[in-house]
C-alpha cells in the first residue's frame, strides 16, 4: 500500500527500506563550471558499481579499517556499532572492520578486536546485520601485530610523551614477554623485544587465521582483507630490513614470501567463495634504494611489491589489492605528504596488472581528486579514513561535488 513505511525485509528490527540504496547514483548533471573529469557527461567513476568476484558493491567509495581500541577481550561493543553503523547509514559502497587480530597476543593494543574464539562471533554478526540492512558490503580485517604487539592505545601513548615506552606491561593487560615476530628485532627502542618465530609458531599462527575465516562465514562478512601491510606480522616477513633469518623464511625475497603466502592461500582455501583482499606497504620508506647494485634488496619497496602481486595472482589468493605504505621502520621518511599521496603506489601496481582491482589509499579528502584518479585507471576505487571521521555524510557532499545526487538515508533526506 502506498501509505505503508516498509520495513527492511529480515532484519531483527524494524528499518524503513531504503530504495534505491543509500549511496546510489540518482541524477547526474553534467555542471561546465566544474573543472573535472565529468564535463564529458559521463557519470563519475565514483558513483559506478563495482563488481569483485560476484560481489556487487554500490559504489567505490570504501571505508579502510580504523582501529578503535575498544574491545572487551577482542568482543566488539556498542561503540563499533555505532561507529560502524554511521557509515553504513551514509552511502559508502563498502565497510572494511578494523584490524582484528586472530591470536590474542597477535593484537596491537590489550583493547584490540579479535577473533579468535567463537564468543566473538555474536557482537560482528550484529553489526554486520545492521550493515546489510542498510544496503552496505561489509568485510574485515585479519591480522597479527607481530613485533608491534602489546603497545599502548595511541592516547596513552599520546599522555606518556615522545621517548617514553609504548609497551603495555602485564599489570596493564599487556604480554610483552609474548611478541614475536620474523627475527629478534625491536620496531623501535619503545617496543617490546620480539621472540623469533619458531615452525610450530607459524603452523600456530597459520592455524589461528584458517579458524578466523572460518568465523568470518558464521558472521556472514561479503569480504575479508589480510592485512600485510603497516610494519605488522605478514609485512615484517616480506621486508629485509624486519626479517634476517637464515633459513628458509629469510634471505631470498621466495624465502621471506614463503610464510606470508602460505597463511593467503590457506584462508583462500576455506573462503572461496566470496572475496579476498590484501593490503599491502608498497614501500618502507627508509632511506636508499630498494636494491643494491649487486641484486641485494636492502628493504621493501614497488619491485618486491610487483613480484608478490605476480604470485599472489598466479596463485589465485587475491581479488583486490590495498596498496598502503609503510610502518615498518622506525625512522622512515615518508615524501610528499599530502593529498593522494600514496595514488603512485596503486598506479604502478595497476600499471603492471591491469586485471587486477587496485585500492588506493592515503589522505584522500578531495571528490574531484578521487574522481581524477579513477577516472584516469590509477585504482579502481578508494578508501577514506580520517577522512570519514571528520565527515561521515563525506558520500554525499562528494556527489554534489561532483554534480551529482545520491540516494541519502530516508532519514536525512530532509537535510539536502
Amino acid at each position: 500500500m502506498p501509505g505503508i513505511n516498509v520495513p527492511v525485509p529480515g532484519a531483527r528490527e524494524y528499518y524503513p527500506l531504503n530504495d534505491p540504496e543509500i549511496g546510489t547514483l540518482i541524477e547526474f548533471r553534467a555542471v561546465l563550471w566544474l573543472n573535472i573529469s565529468t564535463q564529458d557527461g559521463e557519470q563519475p567513476v565514483l558513483f559506478q558499481p563495482l563488481e569483485i568476484k560476484g560481489v556487487t558493491f554500490k559504489n567505490r567509495i570504501f571505508v579502510s579499517p580504523m582501529c578503535q581500541y575498544s574491545s572487551d577481550d577482542g568482543h566488539a561493543t556498542d561503540w563499533h556499532l555505532v561507529h560502524i553503523g554511521g557509515f553504513a547509514s551514509r552511502g559508502v559502497g563498502a565497510i572494511c572492520i578494523e584490524a582484528t587480530s586472530v591470536v590474542p597476543e597477535g593484537r596491537i593494543s590489550p583493547e584490540d578486536a579479535g577473533l579468535w574464539k567463537d564468543s566473538q562471533i555474536a557482537p560482528l554478526k550484529r553489526i554486520v546485520e545492521f550493515a546489510h540492512s542498510q544496503g552496505v558490503k561489509t568485510g574485515i580485517q585479519l591480522m597479527h601485530a607481530g613485533r608491534k604487539a602489546s603497545t599502548y592505545a595511541p592516547w596513552i601513548k599520546a599522555r606518556l610523551g615522545h621517548g617514553a615506552s609504548w609497551v603495555a606491561k602485564e599489570n596493564e593487560n599487556g604480554w610483552p614477554n609474548n611478541v614475536y615476530g620474523p627475527s629478534a628485532i625491536k620496531f623501535s627502542e619503545t617496543y617490546p623485544l620480539p621472540k623469533a618465530m619458531s615452525e610450530e609458531d607459524m603452523n600456530y599462527v597459520v592455524d589461528a587465521f584458517v579458524a578466523a575465516a572460518e568465523r568470518c562465514k558464521e558472521i556472514g562478512f561479503d569480504f575479508i582483507e589480510i592485512h600485510g601491510a603497516h610494519g605488522y606480522l605478514v609485512h615484517e616477513f616480506m621486508s629485509p630490513l624486519s626479517n634476517i633469518r637464515t633459513d628458509q623464511y629469510g634471505g631470498s625475497l621466495d624465502n621471506r614470501l614463503r610464510f606470508p603466502l602460505r597463511i593467503l592461500e590457506r584462508v583462500r582455501q576455506v573462503w572461496a567463495e566470496k572475496p579476498l583482499f590484501v593490503r599491502i606497504s608498497a614501500t618502507d620508506w627508509a632511506e636508499g634504494p630498494e636494491k643494491a647494485e649487486d641484486g641485494t634488496w636492502l628493504q621493501w619497496g614497488i619491485e618486491q611489491s610487483n613480484i608478490l602481486v605476480d604470485k599472489m595472482m598466479k596463485l589465485g589468493v587475491v581479488d583486490m589489492l590495498d596498496a598502503s605504505s609503510g610502518g615498518n621502520w622506525s625512522q622512515q621518511k615518508i615524501t610528499n605528504i599530502g593529498e593522494g599521496y600514496q595514488v603512485q603506489f596503486a598506479e604502478a601496481i595497476k600499471k603492471a596488472h591491469p586485471s587486477l582491482i587496485v585500492g588506493t589509499v592515503g589522505m584522500i579528502t578531495d571528490a574531484k581528486a578521487a574522481e581524477a584518479t579513477l577516472k584516469a585507471g590509477k585504482a579502481d576505487l578508494v578508501s577514506l579514513a580520517r577522512e570519514l571521521m571528520r565527515n561521515p555524510h563525506w558520500p554525499l557532499t562528494a556527489a554534489k561535488a561532483l554534480g551529482c545526487r545520491v540516494k541519502p538515508a530516508n532519514q536525512y533526506e530532509r537535510m539536502w
